[in-house]
């Protein structure tokens, strides 16, 4: 889990500043749209808009813009708008995968756009499946150590159907298959425990070190990329050092 949890830590982070001008806002607004336009207004039966309401709850947008979004996705508000899911993948310095999840209305503008970040950050962008099989879809799951015991963790995860449940820094990961992730989650929110994070996310199956200068232009790359208006999220496969991850971060 460690490809996940480095770059992870490091874009939680960053997220929370992000959320103070509003960007994940809107960047929740368009996954809640595109959820709805694709599986109906009912979080009920549409798991893919559970879970993209449960981010934007966790980014603390409000009801109204919640409802707002799902009204647009679903074609009931005034102003309905149609987003596309694309995703590119291509290589940062060092070699490492990089995939790009997006939701644009244009196409036409968002490629050259993702193409430009790519080579300006010292890497460029390939074509579809360049780098797509060394990453696999997982739901990620973390809780504070200091709010369970292993028995209760590892019982309550594997019985949800968990895939994995590691202790790393005090903190529980759980790893998840996609379709069962709201399962699990559901199963530590009943038990009373809160989830610091969950997120549906891709998995690197194969690590590509990096260190020295190449990681803080990697991160820089990473970064540019999460903050087009179009991205909704970013996965690596870079293997750096802690310490090399600190310098680079600051």
């Amino acid at each position: 889990m460690a490809g996940h949890s480095k770059w992870a830590n490091i874009r939680h982070k960053k997220a929370r500043v992000d959320a103070q001008r509003g960007k994940v806002w809107t960047k929740c607004s368009r996954a809640i749209m595109v959820a709805a336009r694709t599986g109906g207004a009912d979080p009920a039966s549409n798991l893919s808009l559970r879970y993209a309401i449960d981010e934007a709850r966790a980014a603390n947008m409000p009801k109204d813009t919640i409802q707002r979004a799902i009204d647009k996705g679903a074609g009931t508000g005034d102003d309905a708008v149609n987003f596309e899911a694309i995703r590119y993948e291509g290589y940062g310095p060092s070699g490492v995968a990089i995939m790009v999840d997006v939701l644009t209305d244009n196409r036409a503008r968002t490629a050259p756009e993702m193409r430009e970040i790519f080579s300006r950050g010292g890497g460029n962008l390939g074509t579809t499946g360049s780098v797509g099989y060394m990453f696999e879809a997982r739901g990620v799951i973390t809780v504070d150590a200091a709010k369970t015991t292993e028995d209760q963790i590892m019982n309550l995860a594997i019985e949800a159907g968990a895939l994995d449940c590691t202790l790393e820094d005090d903190t529980w990961t759980i790893a998840t298959s996609p379709t069962d992730f709201i399962t699990v989650k559901d199963a530590i929110d009943n038990a009373g425990l809160e989830a610091t994070s969950a997120e549906l996310t891709m998995e690197p199956t194969v690590m590509a070190g990096a260190a020295g200068d190449d990681v803080a232009k990697i991160l820089r790359l990473l970064e540019r990329l999460e903050d087009h208006d179009d991205v909704q999220k970013v996965y690596t496969n870079m293997d750096a050092s802690d310490a090399d991850l600190a310098a680079a971060s600051g």
